[in-house]
């Protein structure tokens, strides 16, 4: 009954999506608000909806009724509370009902808001938020039913269908399958729906750019209307890629963060693009320049999160983190294709209306600058899609696999990373308009201080990589930018305002959340960059087999091997725990407990590292195998990783800078801006 419940509610969420985009056409065609307005409660009918049918699937989850294929597949008895609540986006058609949900609400969102001002707006957003939401709807019920039953026929062959097939009986299961022991992890509960919280939030900006083109609408006003969706947007995605990267750390036991996987390429492109389109925004709004070019980037990123949905669940590359092979595949496709081609045609039809009459006049002007950051942002976005759709189109035309691995992305991409680094430092420097390289050259100065005692400081320690000197050296450089920037501008503020320097340095940042948001943000990047130089330059490793009470040496740590035990756990694990003593310069410091677990129901196992986590590093420590009567012996992989807990410092302070500049500014402040943004429209008239 339930199940007939939650399918039935996604059949009518699809029927009142079709009848709000033809409401919106009829609408706007025959310029009646009323059917304007019908679409708009069309589009709020249609969280109720898929919310009712979420609750079914996660009542059915917990419940474990296992006649359906769905919960089947992802859940057990064994499972935790907490996991078979998350399975809603363990399988592939959960997590596309979840995507779903998440469309629903935020389109419910943007229904809500005062339409006065941009009326024009209202039923092209509902028309193209109802179409992406129509497509994923049509996904569940032809393709990836979650309520689909298991059926049992005479010869005993097991189908799955929504309606028994003839002669068939109900198929059912004491237990589950459970699900797979990677995504048995805390991270479960967050990274998935950040993930895809920074995937949906980037329809709505796209959905007025396209309704900006459509209606002839060329200023800036649908980048001001969507500016905080398009942070909202971008702290998801980034607190999801995070995410992931701290949980492959933790369960996947290779001593890594990020492995340039093909399905995490595919979240990072929708991230380069939105970057770049965050910072290209703030030209237009500044100097009314490259609105051709931000309509490009907000299209480029919606496609791109549409690809990186397709390429997770088409089952065409093997991935930890892909869906099995799957029908949706050819439909993700022609989708994709559709949406692309019809935005390109819009864009090119309104491409001269989006001229600017502003010009750059100065390489070293800070639109330039902000310019050839987006240009390096597009370098490493085309690495890392040559990367991926490399293998694919070799397959196709060859018909051999072919891999693209590490070595490919970070030696292209490396130098372009460094290149947004040293930009990072020097742009903020630049001032709009007119600026010459001796103007920038005396504003640098200072934090070039920092560059130096950056360098000789890492000389100091030791180090002689060229790279990692370069490296070190721009953290400083921009560290030192955003110390200046802080200091000026509290400085300026408590001898006009008369505060003392921590007062005057929280209200200047509170006036001005988006700026100095900004740098927070940059100071995160900064952290991040510490600890990826570290692990990438200067991580070491070593595997050996040894009998308990022998050591392994490694970097100046010592670990000795105490003994390992085996048991069940009441949740229908195998637990091969050792218990390894780690000694530093002689002095004992920590007993850890690298493991492999075995999970009975899906005949799968994890492995788990023992880790001693510092600021200066990280000693990671994997059980490879051991003896298996009397694990005398045992082989372990150790990995030592200098810094790498900077990167999750960083990341942060990254994530505080990007919630700083997402959270409003004081009314005060943004009537003040609205009508300096009138002044300069009238201006231009």
């Amino acid at each position: 009954m339930l199940a007939n419940l939650g399918y039935g509610a996604l059949i009518i969420a699809l029927m009142v999506c079709i009848y709000g985009i033809g409401a919106a056409l009829y609408g706007v065609i025959r310029e009646k608000n009323v059917w304007v307005n019908s679409a708009r409660n069309a589009m709020l009918l249609t969280a109720p909806l898929i919310t009712l049918s979420v609750v079914a699937i996660v009542i059915l989850l917990i419940d474990g009724n296992y006649e359906l294929d769905y919960v089947a597949s992802v859940t057990s008895n064994s499972m935790p509370l907490y996991l078979k609540i998350t399975a809603l986006w363990g399988g592939q058609a959960g997590s596309l009902v979840f995507w779903s949900w998440l469309m629903s609400l935020f389109a419910s969102a943007v229904t809500l808001r005062r339409w006065d001002r941009d009326r024009e707006f209202l039923p092209w957003v509902i028309i193209i938020v109802l179409v992406t939401l129509t497509f994923f709807l049509c996904l569940n019920i032809f393709l990836e039913n979650p309520f689909a039953r298991l059926w049992q026929m005479s010869g005993g062959l097991i189908v799955k269908s929504m309606l028994p097939p003839s002669g068939a009986m109900l198929y059912m299961q004491s237990d589950g399958n459970g699900l797979n022991p990677l995504l048995r992890h805390f991270g479960m509960i967050f990274h998935p729906p950040m993930l895809y919280l920074g995937f949906v939030s980037f329809v709505i900006p796209f959905a007025f750019a396209l309704a900006a083109l459509i209606t002839g609408r060329t200023d800036d006003r649908w980048i001001r209307i969507t500016r905080r969706w398009t942070l909202v947007a971008w702290l998801f995605l980034s607190l999801g890629l995070v995410l992931g990267s701290r949980w492959a750390y933790d369960v996947l036991g290779w001593g890594g963060y990020w492995g340039w996987d093909a399905v995490e390429i595919s979240a990072l492109m929708p991230w380069l693009s939105g970057t770049a389109f965050l910072h290209s925004i703030i030209i237009q709004e500044k100097r009314n320049m490259l609105k051709q070019w931000n309509m490009a980037l907000i299209i480029l990123t919606y496609d791109l999160v549409i690809f990186a949905t397709f390429l997770t669940r088409s089952g065409v590359l093997s991935s930890v983190h892909a869906f099995a092979q799957s029908a949706i595949g050819p439909l993700f496709f022609a989708f994709i294709a559709l949406t692309f081609l019809v935005s390109i045609a819009l864009l090119m039809h309104r491409w001269n209306d989006l001229k600017s009459d502003s010009h750059m006049t100065s390489l070293f002007s800070r639109e330039a600058l902000f310019l050839l950051n987006n240009l390096l942002f597009m370098g490493i976005l085309v690495v890392c899609f040559w990367g991926v759709i490399f293998p694919l189109l070799s397959e196709v035309f060859t018909g051999q696999k072919v891999t693209v691995g590490p070595p490919y992305y970070k030696a292209a991409s490396g130098p372009l990373f460094a290149g947004l680094l040293l930009l990072m430092g020097v742009a903020p420097l630049a001032a709009w308009g007119r600026s010459t390289y001796k103007t920038l050259g005396r504003a640098i100065w200072k934090p070039a201080i920092f560059a130096i005692i950056g360098i000789g400081w890492a000389i100091v320690e030791g180090v002689k990589n060229p790279w990692a000197l370069l490296g070190f050296g721009l953290c400083a450089l921009v560290t030192g930018v955003i110390v200046e920037e802080f200091w000026r501008g509290a400085r300026a503020r408590q001898r006009t305002k008369g505060e003392n320097f921590v007062l005057a340095l929280w209200r200047l940042a509170g006036r001005n959340r988006r700026r100095y948001g900004g740098y927070i943000i940059h100071l995160g990047v900064v952290f991040m960059a510490l600890g990826i130089i570290g692990i990438e330059l200067f991580q070491t490793n070593t595997q050996a087999t040894i009998a308990q009470g022998e050591q392994i040496t490694l970097d100046g740590y010592v670990l000795k091997y105490e003994k390992l035990s085996i048991f069940d756990t009441e949740d229908r694990r195998n637990i091969a725990r050792a218990v390894v003593h780690v000694y530093k310069d002689g002095r004992f410091v920590q007993e850890l407990y690298p493991r492999r677990d075995f999970y009975y129901e899906s005949q799968q196992q994890m492995t788990i590292p023992g880790v001693r986590s510092t600021w200066e590093d990280d000693l990671y420590i994997i059980l490879v195998e051991w003896e298996p009567v009397s694990a005398e012996s045992a082989t372990f992989k150790v990995f030592r990783n200098p810094l790498i807990n900077w990167l999750w410092f960083g990341a942060i302070i990254f994530m505080l800078g990007a919630l700083a500049a997402a959270l409003p500014e004081k009314e005060g402040i943004v009537q003040i801006r609205q009508v300096k943004h009138s002044e300069y429209s009238t201006a231009k008239v």
